[in-house]
């Protein structure tokens, strides 16, 4: 199995709309790419809670089969036509893959 991890921070006025509207938006555009692939066992996109400290406003927690399942999602058509919005409105993006353990049911 193979984790992916990215964390997003978005700035506050992006695509005539403030961070509150995007990071909303980008969450259901993640969503939307949960099943695009087979190999994808994990799938969650997560906003920051509010009246919490957080560093970052948007999470993508996903495992996949194999790095082969990462790629096909990442070269998905679907996926790679939500990218050119995620870099309108991120202000910064960290990402970790690694190995991890079957996940648990």
């Amino acid at each position: 199995m193979l984790t992916h991890i990215v964390f997003w921070k978005l700035k506050d006025h992006a695509e005539g709309a403030d961070k509150a509207v995007n990071i909303a938006k980008a969450r259901v555009l993640l969503e939307s790419c949960a099943k695009l692939t087979p190999g994808i066992h994990r799938f969650e996109a997560a906003m920051a809670q509010p009246g919490h400290e957080c560093t970052y406003d948007l999470l993508l927690n996903a495992v996949f089969e194999d790095a082969e399942a990462l790629q096909a999602y990442q070269n998905h058509p679907d996926h790679v036509a939500i990218k050119p919005f995620m870099r309108a409105i991120v202000q910064e993006r960290q990402c970790m893959d690694y190995s991890s353990p079957a996940p648990l049911v």
